[in-house]
């Protein structure tokens, strides 16, 4: 745990490999974390989010997923481990969990729960994060989901959460749509306190950094580490010239990773690493099922185009 905790840079989402058991394979994982905070630039690493196929993890492999990064990672960035539960009660346990087993900051996503109407009951929103909140003393950062999902906090919540709750210091914006980044950055940079604006508009991350970010915190940084700290850093210094040459080689990697179906995406960022050697296979745990031959081309092409560099001397 870092007390005074401010999140800004790059801080990708790891994927986690699996063996032909599906069980989790940690030395590919050790290798695939080394691969992304080795990168230069990259200031912290998340765990146990989408990337990671959270949704298909046990408690336990959660925790042992968590143990790994913890380990590997050997406080050289901060650990960023998600939080991915849909009853409150249970999410405090996995928050504690956390704090146990040496993270830094938790990712809290939206409880499936609200996909039912909760913008019409905004405090159970609130409590929620909350009570997760007095669970633990780690730093939070709230996942701020698109609004077609209906999980979306709307900005006079977000608001009152990241004001009131005392450890919220950050949000993972994945809004998707820039009007709402905007007004959640500028309504946000309001508060007394800081709240850092990590963007996770993958589809447009030049947008959003022109508008207004204190970092990157999204699944392709598993992949594009060195592309999104450049792109980071062109903005920051107002290099507009520059950033623009940078995004056009992200673009068609966006543009294969994250087309239809979505819930592909990070299954094509899993088989991409492997094709690079960053990691040994590309396993992924149903209901996802591996990527087609001719998908598995168009990855490879994309890849080579952009000249993502493979990572072929990694240590075992």
């Amino acid at each position: 745990m870092r007390p005074d905790l401010v999140l800004s840079g790059v801080i990708p989402a790891n994927l986690l490999p699996f063996d032909e058991n599906l069980n989790i394979d940690e030395v590919n994982y050790r290798r695939h974390i080394r691969s992304i905070i080795d990168t230069d630039g990259v200031t912290g690493l998340t765990t146990n989010g989408h990337a990671a196929e959270v949704a298909t993890l046990t408690l336990e492999e959660q925790q042992k997923s968590l143990s790994i990064t913890v380990d590997e990672v050997a406080g050289k960035v901060p650990v960023v481990c998600g939080i991915y539960q849909d009853g409150t009660e249970k999410a405090m346990k996995i928050a504690k969990m956390a704090e146990r087993e040496g993270a830094d900051c938790l990712l809290l996503f939206p409880s499936n729960v609200f996909n039912n109407g909760f913008r019409l009951r905004p405090e159970m929103a609130y409590k929620h994060y909350a009570s997760i909140a007095s669970a633990t003393n780690l730093p939070i950062i709230i996942f701020v989901y698109p609004e077609a999902s209906g999980l979306q906090i709307k900005t006079d919540n977000l608001v009152k959460i990241c004001n009131d709750i005392d450890n919220v210091i950050a949000i993972k914006e994945w809004s998707n749509d820039i009007v709402t980044y905007e007004r959640n950055f500028r309504e946000l940079s309001k508060l007394d306190k800081k709240i850092s604006v990590l963007t996770s508009f993958s589809k447009s991350l030049l947008a959003s950094l022109c508008v207004g970010a204190d970092g990157i915190l999204s699944g392709h940084g598993s992949l594009i580490a060195d592309l999104q700290v450049a792109l980071f850093e062109a903005v920051k210094r107002g290099d507009l010239s520059e950033a623009r040459r940078i995004s056009d080689r992200i673009y068609p990697l966006v543009d294969v990773f994250y087309g239809e179906p979505f819930l592909d995406g990070h299954n094509r960022m899993k088989a991409a690493n492997a094709m690079l050697g960053r990691i040994s296979e590309a396993y992924v745990r149903p209901p996802l099922q591996a990527i087609q031959q001719a998908e598995q081309e168009e990855i490879r092409r994309v890849i080579t185009e952009a000249g993502l560099p493979a990572k072929t001397n990694l240590r075992a």
